[in-house]
């Protein structure tokens, strides 16, 4: 799929707006046609003179063009901008504007060595940053020291994740949702970090968890086989088992399986599609007139496993259960969507997580990626393998030589290496003293090289060993619909 504009961007190519309405948000836009339509009825009913009608129904006009640039929606009396067409701008663009990050479900890029800028993209999604005050608080509900990927910011960006806390601590439970779009057979380091933090919540919260393969979503975006999408499901869902998930609270379905088998399921998605028109999703997702029909209706079934009514054999047909999503920060157009939806067919809005993105071997500039077998460490890379794609690939942020480095230190906020022990080593104080020690360059590239070499072949051979241990069985039984551990 061809990298679509963002709505954000697309309006820096239109017809430029006036300084008034181009400082107006999506709803005062809304309420300004309003009122201007009110304006225009009540100077045609007073019979007005026509060159006063006619320059009210310019503006009129001109207003309506201004509010599909904002919201990618054609103006409509009596439906206000949803939450999922509200625009976040950074103002006008500036020069260089063609280098701001991509980020969405299929691609994310950047300029930036350091990465994608997080605390912009916030701005952009409308989100809200995790910060201390709700690390802190976070720490206190669990009775637990906060996961390193809260610690480090890792997971750095939420929706309502206070609400679901507050109603935690009225004894009122939640369930957990995230995913997997299975398109190849091996899973790389970076598909486990969703993963390994929602093990974590699981843990620690005592929460029923489902898990959603989307081998249906990898046959209509991938030159993929069905039977071949469907295989990659049932082999990824032995490495996400391999994690440690308790299989009395968790359940992994394939939308190929669960979707025929549920009607509560397909009811769901029904329900949503029918609230999401077509132009909704190509403002969203940047869908175009040649894209197949089973793209435009994915995002409903995305969607669904948010509400609890879509798993009866969890919830008993409960639909007021609270939902809370981890995933990384390019999924959250699906749940925007899902957001503005909800209220609508009457069901709570989810709550998310978002994370950053693991860089790929090359740099941060992009995430790693299944397809590029040197940009990648995959769960299935030998003790030698993985030393070889580290020394070779890994994007270094030293110096062009040992005496320069030693001199002038290494830059660790673009050194790949650096940037995945942030991930992976636990203790913070021996990560910051790696930190120190490079940018004062008594730490050399290799020397940082081989500390993470030294944390991920043991690490990865752990995961090989455990996953040996799933059987088919055990496959079978996490992906049959059937009652969990539910404490409502």
């Amino acid at each position: 799929m061809k990298p679509f504009l963002p709505v954000w961007k697309q309006r820096h190519n239109c017809v430029k707006m006036t300084d008034r309405t181009e400082a107006m948000s999506p709803l005062e836009l809304y309420e300004s046609l309003m009122a201007q339509g009110d304006k225009v009825r009540a100077l045609k009913t007073a019979k007005a003179d026509k060159t006063e009608i006619d320059a009210a129904v310019q503006l009129l006009l001109k207003l309506k063009v201004d509010y599909k640039q904002v919201t990618g929606q054609d103006y409509k009396a009596g439906s206000p901008p949803s939450e999922s067409s509200v625009v976040h701008d950074n103002g006008p663009a500036a020069d260089g504007a063609d280098d701001e990050d991509t980020v969405d479900p299929w691609n994310v890029s950047t300029t930036n060595a350091k990465g994608v800028d997080y605390d912009k993209l916030i701005v952009r999604f409308g989100s809200s940053k995790i910060d201390k005050e709700l690390v802190d608080r976070i720490e206190k509900v669990a009775g637990q020291k906060p996961h390193r990927f809260l610690r480090r910011g890792i997971f750095f960006s939420h929706r309502d994740m206070h609400q679901v806390l507050d109603a935690y601590e009225k004894n009122k439970s939640f369930y957990l949702y995230t995913g997997r779009g299975p398109s190849s057979e091996a899973m790389h380091v970076g598909h486990l970090i969703p993963f390994i933090f929602t093990k974590w919540l699981q843990d620690v919260f005592d929460i029923p968890l489902v898990i959603q393969m989307t081998d249906d979503e990898k046959y209509l975006w991938k030159d993929l086989t069905l039977e071949d999408c469907h295989r990659f499901a049932v082999e990824n869902a032995k490495d996400i088992i391999a994690c440690g998930f308790d299989v009395n609270k968790t359940f992994i379905f394939s939308d190929l399986d669960y979707m025929g088998s549920s009607r509560e399921f397909y009811t769901n998605v029904v329900k949503i599609q029918k609230h999401v028109t077509f132009n909704q999703v190509k403002g969203i997702f940047g869908f175009t007139d040649s894209d197949c029909i089973g793209k435009i209706s994915f995002p409903a079934i995305q969607a669904a496993p948010s509400f609890s009514n879509s798993f009866p054999q969890i919830f008993g047909g409960r639909k007021d259960i609270p939902c809370l999503i981890p995933c990384a920060i390019d999924q959250d157009p699906y749940f925007r969507m899902t957001r503005d939806v909800a209220p609508r067919i009457g069901y709570p809005k989810p709550a998310l997580l978002h994370s950053t993105f693991f860089p790929a071997l090359q740099g941060a500039q992009t995430k790693m990626s299944a397809s590029d077998p040197n940009s990648s460490i995959f769960l299935t890379d030998t003790p030698k393998q993985i030393k070889n794609k580290v020394n070779k690939h890994a994007f270094s942020g030293g110096k062009d030589t040992v005496d320069e480095h030693r001199k002038y230190g290494g830059n660790p906020d673009v050194d790949v290496s650096f940037m995945y022990l942030t991930f992976f080593l636990e203790d913070d104080e021996q990560l910051e003293k790696i930190r120190q020690d490079y940018t004062s360059g008594a730490l050399l590239t290799g020397e940082l090289k081989k500390l993470l070499i030294e944390t991920l072949q043991p690490m990865i051979a752990e995961h090989q060993e455990r996953r040996k241990q799933v059987t088919d069985e055990m496959v079978k039984q996490f992906m049959t619909p059937r009652p969990l551990n539910f404490n409502c």
